[in-house]
């Protein structure tokens, strides 16, 4: 990276965080900004896009553990037993058969990409990602029980889908023989290992933590640096033990949020700023060299797919979820029409590009089409949509 690259991120970065307010009350998100500027990089030639996402494994890597950890830690476990049966029909019923729907229709609809390649389409596409539709989580317009409900689900569905997505990688990689790939077996036995080393790391981490605070001995500038590198102790240590660091890190957000009493959420503000920051780079390195990739491989059945995974495919199963659950029409369908595909779905495409290779250029180009309809879509219709809803619903906000 030369000095002008270097010199333009860092300076978007900071005129976003100097204008974001208004740049979102203009219906600019993060994401469609960051892809923009991504673009216009490579429009320009300042950057080359590399062979492959080498470059941006660490990057991606450290930017889903610390999304998985924040989102997972952040549930309000306390509040959510008073209102819990909307939670579990969206994760327990709604997220599954969004993933079979999905599942089903990338196999039909991409048969070179074979049944293992299909289910990481619909994997990957599955998790929610409500940092694509802040004026709809932000607003006060919107009743707090559905806010609450969009924010729940896609702080825990990026974390349920991440095994599935895990599986699907392993499995193309033992279908296709390649070098050093594990078995279905070993995948399903480090996905257990990781979520008991994460969980473990969380709980300890969190006790540690509360009792030094309560002594003492924690000062306050430091404690958010404590949580955030607790995040990667989790990871890393679950590769060390040939475990899944991602299911570690959202086992052990669960678990420390569970442990680390009043002081948590405060102390969880440093990881989401850090997250928040790599995700920002994350975007623009998706617009300068996924972008130009994925565009050489686009079909009309990818743009078809991803229109059918924004709507049918998500809205359906949350509508068969949600029934029963005393919600009107107008707030089935705006819950799921407000489940974008964002950041988890774009880093589990680089991830599987990344173990696989060309194997699954076909599945990472349909993933990378939707998330790209879902930036543009979502972002611009977060604030119109969220305040034509709250005019007619805000009563029930309570």
């Amino acid at each position: 990276m030369d000095v002008t690259v270097a010199l333009v991120i860092a300076g978007s970065i900071f005129l976003w965080g100097t204008l974001s307010a208004r740049l979102q009350r203009a219906d600019l998100t993060a994401p469609v900004v960051f892809v923009a500027i991504g673009v216009l990089l490579a429009g320009l030639d300042l950057v080359e896009s590399p062979e492959g996402p080498e470059g941006l494994k660490i990057l991606v890597e450290i930017t889903l553990v610390w999304v998985l950890f924040s989102d997972a830690a952040r549930v309000p476990v306390q509040e959510l037993r008073h209102d819990l049966g909307p939670y579990v029909r969206l994760l327990a019923v709604g997220l599954p058969l969004t993933m079979l729907a999905g599942w089903g229709l990338a196999w039909w609809f991409f048969p070179a990409a074979g049944v293992w390649g299909a289910l990481l389409v619909a994997a990957a596409l599955a998790p929610t990602d409500a940092a694509l539709g802040i004026p709809v989580v932000t607003n006060p317009v919107v009743p707090a029980r559905v806010r609450r409900l969009i924010t729940v689900e896609s702080g825990l569905n990026d974390g349920i889908a991440t095994p599935v997505v895990m599986l699907a990688i392993a499995a193309v990689a033992a279908e296709e023989e390649l070098a050093g790939a594990s078995g279905l077996g070993t995948a399903l036995v480090s996905l257990l290992a990781g979520a008991v080393v994460g969980g473990v790391v969380g709980l300890l981490g969190g006790r540690a933590l509360r009792w030094a605070r309560g002594r003492g001995w924690a000062a306050e500038d430091f404690a958010g640096i404590a949580v955030l590198a607790l995040a990667l102790i989790a990871y890393t240590a679950a590769l060390a033990g040939d475990a899944n660091g991602f299911v570690a890190a959202f086992c052990g957000g669960l678990a420390f949020g569970a442990a680390a009493g009043p002081r948590g959420p405060a102390e969880l503000v440093f990881v989401e700023q850090s997250a928040g920051l790599v995700s920002l780079l994350v975007w623009l390195a998706f617009g300068a060299v996924a972008g130009p990739v994925m565009l050489d491989l686009v079909t009309p059945m990818m743009v078809l797919y991803a229109v059918l995974s924004l709507t049918v495919i998500r809205m359906l199963p949350v509508a068969v979820a949600c029934l029963g659950a005393g919600f009107d029409r107008s707030t089935i369908l705006f819950i799921g029409w407000f489940g974008p595909r964002g950041l988890a779905s774009l880093v589990f495409a680089l991830l599987a590009l990344e173990e696989l290779g060309p194997e699954v250029d076909q599945a990472v180009a349909a993933i990378g089409v939707a998330v790209l309809l879902s930036v543009v879509a979502h972002g611009l219709t977060a604030a119109p949509l969220a305040a034509r809803y709250g005019r007619t619903h805000s009563p029930v906000s309570k």
